[in-house]
């Protein structure tokens, strides 16, 4: 393993980019941070020289380049030695998996109309129904994995795994917009804000704004 390098987007806004960030931590594998601000005429630019899908996050290992999430989350996983970031059991590994790949192509509504920004407070907008099927899909998913796989801490699969990293975002928007959940989802909401690693993405994202 060479010298980590990833390159992340705007913390207020960049879903993808908190997600391996996250990994990262949570293994305790030290890295090197580049952060490229988006939403500016620059920024496609910037991000081309790092990244050949032009999109972040990307991790660089050495000669070898990572351009997408879960593919950098994956990497992780198997280069962190000390921390298992996915479920031992193999059933409950299969299941994470197919949460995390459910997040990674799903929940477009979910997307559009309750966009990111760990920074702010804002009101609730009116959801059209397919916005809040996917809020409903979400919550049902939680309490599936919190229901079978939850009994060894306060995450999805009890210890904290890759498909936390994949739903923090989430987490993070229905904090922002105060959506009401249902009490196993409010309280696994909670534990993942509690996550030390989490609140100094937001205190670094404060900073930034």
């Amino acid at each position: 393993m060479g010298n980590l390098v990833l390159v992340i987007g705007t913390r207020s806004w960049s879903s993808w980019s908190l997600r391996p960030w996250l990994a990262l931590k949570q293994a305790g594998l030290p890295f090197e941070e580049v952060r490229i601000r988006l939403r500016r005429p620059e920024s496609r630019t910037e991000i081309l020289a790092h990244s050949p899908s032009g999109k972040v996050p990307v991790l660089k290992d050495g000669g070898l380049v990572i351009w997408d999430s879960l593919a950098i989350c994956e990497y992780v996983a198997e280069i962190a030695c000390a921390v298992p970031l996915w479920p031992e059991n193999k059933g409950a590994r299969a299941v994470a998996r197919s949460a995390c790949a459910e997040m990674h192509s799903g929940f477009p509504a979910l997307r559009e109309h309750l966009s990111m920004d760990v920074t702010q407070s804002l009101p609730l907008p009116e959801l059209p129904p397919e916005a809040v099927a996917d809020v409903a899909r979400v919550q049902a998913l939680w309490n599936d994995c919190r229901s079978r796989f939850g009994a060894g801490g306060p995450f999805l699969f009890g210890r904290w795994s890759i498909a936390d990293a994949m739903y923090a975002p989430v987490v993070t928007r229905f904090h922002t917009y105060g959506v009401p959940l249902d009490a196993v989802s409010t309280a696994y909401v909670e534990a993942v804000l509690a996550l030390p690693a989490l609140q100094e993405w937001v205190d670094a994202a404060k900073r930034e704004a």
